[in-house]
């Protein structure tokens, strides 16, 4: 498919929130899911960094979002829920602002459903920096970046500085 363009902090579209998928809809869900891929393989390659892409960071206004770690994932209209009262501060980063750090507050632990590729309901218990970074994604699917969730006005960082921050 195709590397697309990650829209940049800044962009109205990224302040939108996300229509959910309809099962019907799955099919035409496959070349977007592999431009997520190739868009995320891409910018890892080049930023040397990256694990995850919600579908409105590249213009696609739905309920998805696709990880690659270990291996692909797909997530489908995911809902998190059952967040620990436990709570961590770290330092975020996006694709649509590479070069920013922003410290944010997140839950510890939380669950996640979500539907797969083949339609079917799935939990996933998060914890740690999983947890972090799937709250990221589901942050963009309505429409919220870190930089909307920092901890306070000095939670900011150009990522060159950050050995300033450890």
């Amino acid at each position: 498919m195709a590397v697309r363009e990650v829209l940049l902090l800044g962009n109205p579209k990224l302040y939108e929130g996300c229509a959910p998928v309809e099962k019907d809809n799955i099919e035409s869900l496959r070349p977007i899911v592999q431009d997520l891929h190739d868009t995320l393989m891409d910018f890892r390659c080049r930023h040397g960094a990256g694990r995850a892409i919600a579908a409105p960071q590249i213009g696609i206004m739905k309920r998805l979002v696709y990880m690659h770690i270990d291996e692909p994932v797909v997530f489908i209209n995911p809902l998190l829920d059952m967040k620990s009262r436990e709570r961590i501060k770290v330092w975020d980063d996006c694709m649509c602002f590479p070069d920013l750090l922003v410290k944010v507050e997140r839950h510890r632990r939380c669950r996640m459903t979500y539907r797969d590729m083949n339609w079917r309901e799935q939990t996933m218990m998060l914890e740690g920096d999983i947890s972090e970074l799937l709250q990221h994604e589901c942050d963009h699917l309505d429409g919220i970046l870190a930089v909307s969730r920092a901890v306070d006005p000095y939670s900011f960082a150009l990522r060159s500085q950050k050995h300033f921050l450890e």
